[in-house]
């Protein structure tokens, strides 16, 4: 196999595995957090843990000069991108189903376009319009049909709510930090953000982690927390980093459809959720209202075509 057939192969198996295990990752952090540990002390050893390992890797990884002025908006980037982003969503996903949540988290392409047309001026066109309709038509009944559920198994409206503010905090992180994050390597930019996560975390959850009463969570719970901290956060970051460098845009877009699915089979068949047919309309109308925003023109397609269609009219 030649390197013009293997590299994107690799790109698309690390993409596709990546966001399957983001989608185990509902289920068994949800598990996890209902046997021993709480959503605090989950997101606690989820960023300090890939903290460590970025920093431990990054001994191993060429050194890369960071600019004074970058060094001051890490803090910031890491507030938006993993603080506000982990803890709506691990939060979230201890009161909720982790249906809802695996759901919720394909809209953030949705949140993305809508700030970028606030922030960075991109032209709202009628699909990109139409998708957004559809997505928030797809989270609004999720979140009605969490607040008349009578079990956390079909959703819990207060998690449901926290898992779009996560995604609505990571759409501003990538609006507002997106030349920075192209500025450095996945090991640079994650091992700062990460340890500047920690540091805003720790001195709040630290009294959480400390109450834990360690010989009573039950040793699945620790496996549970270990593959989200190792395998859902460190080894699926650095899959994303290997998959957008070969892939475009719009098919690494296409990848987010795998993680609702793998966590709706996983969490239906362990009996951790219920999928309801008011589940599948929402799944409908969210996956084809992110199809809408993906596949939309942005200002700078736009600017090309114009662009290409003065050149042909020179000629």
């Amino acid at each position: 196999m030649n390197d013009k057939t293997s590299r994107p192969l690799l790109a698309h198996l690390s993409m596709f595995s990546a966001c399957a295990f983001w989608g185990l990752m509902a289920p068994l952090g949800k598990d996890a957090m209902t046997h021993g540990i709480t959503g605090i002390d989950m997101v606690t050893f989820r960023v300090s843990g890939a903290a460590l390992l970025f920093w431990l890797t990054s001994l191993f990884t060429p050194h890369e000069h960071i600019t004074r002025r970058d060094l001051m908006l890490f803090p910031l980037a890491g507030l938006f991108g993993l603080v506000m982003n982990q803890c709506c969503y691990t939060i979230g996903l201890s009161i909720t189903s982790p249906v809802n949540a695996s759901i919720v988290t394909t809209s953030m392409p949705i949140f993305a376009m809508i700030l970028a047309a606030l922030i960075l001026k991109e032209p709202i066109t009628g699909r990109k319009a139409m998708g957004v309709l559809m997505g928030c038509s797809g989270a609004l009944i999720l979140i009605l049909t969490s607040a008349s559920a009578a079990n956390a198994k079909v959703g819990d409206i207060r998690g449901d709510i926290l898992c779009l503010l996560a995604q609505f905090s990571f759409a501003l992180y990538l609006a507002l930090f997106n030349p920075l994050v192209r500025r450095y390597s996945v090991f640079t930019i994650n091992k700062w953000m990460f340890l500047w996560a920690t540091v805003f975390i720790l001195p709040f959850s630290w009294s959480h982690v400390a109450a834990i009463q360690w010989s009573d969570v039950p040793v699945r719970t620790w496996w549970e927390t270990a593959y989200v901290v190792f395998v859902a956060t460190y080894l699926s970051y650095i899959l994303t980093m290997v998959g957008q460098r070969t892939l475009r845009p719009t098919v690494v877009s296409t990848y987010n459809y795998v993680q609702p699915l793998v966590s709706v089979i996983v969490s239906v068949a362990a009996g951790l959720a219920a999928f309801r047919p008011s589940h599948a309309i929402a799944v409908v109308l969210v996956f084809s209202g992110v199809w809408f925003v993906t596949k939309s023109r942005s200002r700078r397609d736009m600017e090309k075509e114009a662009q290409e269609g003065k050149c042909r009219d020179a000629n």
